[in-house]
Parts: C-alpha cells; structure tokens; sequence
C-alpha cells in the first residue's frame, strides 16, 4: 500500500504567524492540529516538511540537518514574503532544537520548544532510532514482517553519515542558550521516553530571556503534541503567544 506523504502547510489566520517545526523521523501531521488550534484563533501558521522525512526511508539517511535547517529557515522566510513581520516558533524535538537556533539567528517574538534534547544520544542510538522509523514506514506499507526484514537488511547497508552532524547541531545550539533573549516557553513531557528531561531545566535555565517559562506535562510521553493532554498543550501554547509583544493585533 502506498502512503499518502505528509506536505508542508499554511493555514491562513491573521498578521501574527507561527512557525511550527516537526522532530527527526517526524512530519508535519505532529504539529497539524496545534497549527488548527492556533489559526482559529487568528494566527497564521506554517509548517514546513524537512528533506528526506514523510517519504521512504531510503530517502532520510541521504539527508542531514543542514538539509533540514534550509527547510527551517525556507519556511520562515515563506511566511515574511507573504508579509508577516512579527513571527513566533514552536518545535517539537528537533523542532524544538530548530526553535531555539532560530531564537539566536533570526528576529523572532517567542519561542517554545517543546520536548528537545540538550544532551544528545549516541550515534548507536540514534541510529538504532532510524531503523525502527523504517521498520515502522514498511509496516505502514502493509509490507510482510518477511519483506521487512530483507528490507532492512540492504537498509543497513547504507549507514546514515549526518548522525554526528546532528549531535553537533544539539551541542552547538546548547552553547548558545544564552544569546536568546525573546520569550520563551519550555515545554516538557513528564514520561519522555525519547530524550533525557533534564534538557527542559537547561534550556529555562540557560536562556537570557527576561520572560520565561517552564511547563511539566505530568501524564505525556514525547510526540507530547499528539498525546493525552494534547488539548491543554494546544491551550497553553496560545495563552503563551497571547503574553508576546505583538505589534498588530
């Protein structure tokens, strides 16, 4: 069975935009019905699909966060052509990583990573992680477990070369914590089964924003935008972006 590939989207509100950034192995079907949420109440959100995610596997290991940050910053500047002067950002994961850069690098209103890492795994990993992402797309495919497994088999062959790559982007924006001054809202996942939730007290604590905040979701595990306290999730994130300094109402 062939699958539908997830696409960027724009869901047009008002003046006010959000950028909002899926996680590694991730697309934006993570952060579809917070972008819902937010454009009913009249902001404009865009959503970009990182290269090499939402399509066959195969197609992910050539890719790296070089890659994936031209979509991160492709996207912003989708949304300043289309005349949006005050933007915000809010990143799952990598997304949240991507958030944080973006909080350092571009002008920006607030920012609010959610569930990203600090400290970053180890390759082996990491790359362990990748191939249960392939196992799970071929599953989706209504592949035989059979077929799977050959498969995953000449997947292997092809090792993914970025995965330090990004442990360095997850290094690298950490030492830079302290250049972000806008708003920010660190957003955490009590049972993150994904990344060490010690990153949610670095980044509050390392960021130089005047105006910040830190929010525990006690019964949430990592993709926290599509878990049980979803709905209050969507909420808080409005109720955060409603505090920021916008010039148009």
């Amino acid at each position: 069975m062939k699958i539908v590939a997830p696409k960027p989207f724009t869901f047009e509100g008002g003046k006010r935009a959000v950028l909002l950034l899926h996680g590694f192995t991730g697309n934006t079907a993570d952060v579809r019905m917070l972008g819902r949420h937010l454009q009913e109440r009249g902001y404009t959100c865009h959503a970009p699909l990182y290269k090499g995610h939402g399509v066959p596997p195969e197609e992910l290991v050539h890719t790296g966060p070089d890659d994936w940050w031209k979509d991160v910053e492709a996207g912003y500047n989708f949304l300043k052509e289309r005349g949006h002067d005050e933007i915000a950002v809010c990143g799952l994961s990598l997304g949240g990583v991507f958030s944080l850069k973006i909080g350092y690098t571009l002008p920006v209103k607030g920012v609010v990573p959610m569930c990203a890492p600090m400290n970053p795994k180890t390759q082996e990993s990491m790359y362990a992680g990748v191939v249960e992402y392939a196992k799970e797309y071929k599953r989706r495919e209504r592949k035989s477990e059979e077929q799977i497994e050959q498969e995953i088999v000449e997947f292997k062959k092809t090792p993914m070369q970025t995965l330090n790559a990004l442990q360095q982007l997850i290094n690298d924006v950490r030492e830079h914590l302290d250049h972000i001054y806008s708003p920010v809202m660190v957003i955490q996942a009590r049972h993150d089964e994904m990344i060490d939730i010690e990153s949610a007290n670095i980044i509050y604590n390392e960021v130089e924003s005047d105006e910040k905040d830190i929010k525990w979701y006690e019964n949430s595990t990592h993709v926290i935008t599509l878990d049980k306290e979803k709905e209050q999730l969507h909420e808080d994130v409005y109720q955060f972006l409603e505090t920021l300094s916008w010039s148009t109402t």
